[in-house]
């Protein structure tokens, strides 16, 4: 019976661990190990910090959801990797495998601009639960006495979905409570311009965005780096954040992505950045029987850019790579059939726009594309709200094949 680690529990782990399960049975043992106890549906975590769903609404326990499938789960923090010997090393001891799946997500790089995060920073964050919820702490606060509010993203950033959903969500909603004119707003961005999202654009997203911030009175400042964000004092009532041009924004709240490189226990697997080189079966290029899916693996940039960025790797985009990777795995156990087909990068993500939302679809991601389709409608605000319960049911099952 081969033996199958899977690090990780979100997205891509689960993903991975399901599958592996679902095709080979009996022929291998499957045990995820993650230092989180819950699957949380990412994508909903704008909506946490605006108070519109509770943490209970998008999260599972794994626990029971894997043993359910046959799949052992253990709750420990994996340490370090030793590819030679082939164990992961975890805060309690160590684990031997025949295949490893490496489905860790990213290490948050706040240290990288002083100031930055919620953690000793002066800024809010969303990609966690526990941040969304500590953002909404801040919110609520915040709306007792409004203020400007600066939202954004600093140098390195590769995801930059959650900032733009996160100024569109809190400008309909200081618009439902009759507040938007108490609130100037800047939106500063590491992108060359507008809608450029880490991968050259989308199709027309460059002058679509800039109609949309410009329709909702949202100051834009693009191509920025952050030298510091600053807490309030010394005669100064507002916290700050210092651009490195020299331009300073005021604000009473702050929400900024932060860069992200991996975690520390695959970092010497991968480049200096930490994430992980793969093949288009989501192999490690120099370890056969070590696999990697989502944002832990890495992409070059399409097009250099003045301010660096990186490139986004959505959730669907990991659900993607971790049923390749699977297939894969279970192709090398069996010895025959057909091998897994590379998985081409194409892409899907609705974008909340608070009152409404965008669909964008591409094939492949990067540019030159075969596909690309960008729609601003309210009908995706419904199939974003369906994609979540849809997704939590798929994960509360074990079900992995479906789309």
């Amino acid at each position: 019976m081969a033996k199958i680690a899977v690090i990780g529990g979100s997205f891509g782990g689960l993903t991975a661990a399901f599958e592996l399960k679902r095709l080979l049975g009996k022929k291998a043992e499957v045990t995820v190990i993650s230092d989180r106890d819950k699957f949380v549906f990412v994508p909903s975590l704008p909506w946490v910090s605006m108070g519109w769903r509770k943490a209970e609404d998008i999260s599972l326990p794994l626990k029971g959801m894997l043993k359910r499938k046959g799949i052992s789960f253990i709750h420990d923090e994996a340490k370090g990797i030793d590819a030679e010997s082939s164990r992961v090393i975890t805060a309690s001891g160590e684990m031997p495998y025949d295949f490893l799946v490496i489905a860790t997500g990213p290490a948050l790089a706040f240290d990288e601009v002083p100031g930055l995060g919620p953690k000793g920073g002066h800024t809010e964050c969303i990609f966690e639960l526990d941040q969304a919820e500590r953002a909404c702490l801040a919110w609520d606060k915040f709306l007792e006495d409004p203020g400007p509010m600066a939202i954004g993203s600093v140098q390195g950033v590769s995801c930059f979905g959650p900032p733009y959903e996160y100024a569109f969500e809190v400008d309909a909603e200081l618009r439902r409570r009759g507040i938007r004119h108490k609130v100037p707003m800047h939106f500063i961005t590491s992108e060359p311009y507008l809608g450029h999202f880490g991968i050259a654009g989308f199709g027309a997203s460059k002058r679509w965005m800039e109609d949309e911030f410009a329709g909702k009175d949202i100051k834009v400042l693009t191509n920025q780096a952050v030298e510091e964000f600053i807490p309030g004092g010394n005669g100064h009532s507002d916290k700050e954040a210092r651009l490195k041009d020299g331009t300073k924004i005021p604000y009473k709240l702050a929400m900024f992505a932060p860069a992200m490189k991996g975690v520390p226990a695959v970092t010497d697997l991968g480049n200096p950045r930490g994430f992980i080189p793969v093949d288009e079966n989501m192999r490690h290029k120099a370890h056969e029987n070590i696999f990697c899916v989502g944002v832990a693996i890495a992409i070059a940039p399409p097009e250099p850019t003045p301010i660096p960025t990186g490139v986004p790797k959505t959730g669907y985009m990991t659900v993607k790579m971790a049923q390749t990777a699977a297939r894969t795995i279970a192709s090398d156990i069996r010895g025959r059939g057909p091998v897994a087909p590379p998985y081409e990068m194409d892409v899907i993500c609705i974008m909340d726009m608070g009152d409404t939302a965008a669909y964008l679809s591409a094939r492949p991601l990067l540019p030159p594309r075969q596909e690309l389709t960008l729609r601003k409608a309210r009908w995706a605000k419904w199939m974003k709200i369906w994609l979540e319960k849809y997704f939590l049911f798929k994960m509360k099952r074990g079900i992995s094949n479906w789309p």
